[in-house]
């Protein structure tokens, strides 16, 4: 799904055929955030759905 909707954003096309649903969205902006959905469910489901930070420990050397 992620490719075809690429591909139909930097052609132009404003509907996608996935198997037999077809949708049709109003603008690049509704396309785009389809997109940006779809990448958010791949990460969540590579486990990569929340970022870690971490803080390094560091000091002098004086105990």
């Amino acid at each position: 799904m992620r490719d075809e909707l690429i591909e139909a954003r930097a052609k132009g096309v404003r509907a996608v055929q996935f198997g037999e649903d077809r949708v049709e969205y109003r603008s690049d902006s509704e396309m785009a955030a389809a997109i940006a959905a779809i990448d958010a469910e791949i990460a969540q489901l590579n486990g990569r759905g929340s970022r870690r930070t971490f803080y390094p420990a560091t000091s002098k050397g004086v105990f």
